[in-house]
């Protein structure tokens, strides 16, 4: 009986180390089998393979979040525009800020220290709103007459009528609407009232309130 048990465990285990002998990997292969000297190895692929678009390659320094249309895309581009967001640049005409801001334009928004106003940017984003405030009361009734028109080629939005007027002061989008472009005041540096007001327009302002008043508070 005993030698029956032992026969019925042993036969088994036999076979079963047999076939894990057999399978078992060899350890001493030779890597010579394996080389690849000789052969003409090519590591390119094309660009269908690699799904590969070089017309929308990563930039470096690129700013990547996405803010669209939004009222802080609206910020951000300008501000981008002007200084490339930087809030410490004073440029050769003394504008300063990451918005460029003169020294005339804050003292309306009740700021006559330009140095804290360029060390301080919590005080630079209060006089962007604040100042596209006082631009859009003065510019409401031009905003109601003029937007979704078209003037000198442009599709006239209340974005773009607020980036001109940061640009170049409310007064001389009234002389652009007005004269349905024949009035294009520009810059120092060539940017036109007509220029900004295509390339911001169709961003989200409504969060804007018009108000004759704006002061910066901190």
């Amino acid at each position: 009986m005993i030698k029956k048990k032992v026969k019925t465990f042993i036969i088994p285990f036999t076979v079963c180390l047999l076939l894990a002998l057999a399978l078992y990997p060899d350890t001493t292969l030779n890597p010579d089998t394996y080389s690849t000297e000789g052969l003409e190895l090519n590591y390119n692929i094309s660009e269908d393979l690699a799904m590969v678009d070089n017309n929308h390659a990563t930039k470096h320094n690129m700013f990547t979040p996405y803010l669209g249309k939004s009222f802080e895309g609206f910020k951000e581009a300008i501000a981008f525009k002007e200084s490339q967001g930087d809030y410490f640049t004073v440029n050769t005409f003394g504008y300063l800020g990451k918005y460029q801001f003169g020294t005339e334009t804050l003292k309306i928004l009740g700021i006559y220290t330009p140095n804290q106003f360029l060390y301080n940017p919590e005080l630079q984003e209060k006089a962007f709103i604040a100042n596209a405030e006082r631009n859009k009361w003065v510019l409401r009734k031009d905003i109601k007459r003029f937007e979704g028109k078209h003037i000198a080629g442009v599709k006239v939005t209340e974005s773009g009528i607020l980036a001109a007027a940061h640009l170049a002061g409310p007064g001389s989008v009234k002389k652009f609407l007005r004269s349905y472009g024949g009035n294009n005041l520009s810059d120092a540096y060539g940017s036109t009232v007509k220029t900004y007001m295509k390339k911001f327009s169709g961003y989200d302002t409504s969060i804007i309130t018009p108000d004759k008043k704006a002061r910066v508070t901190l």
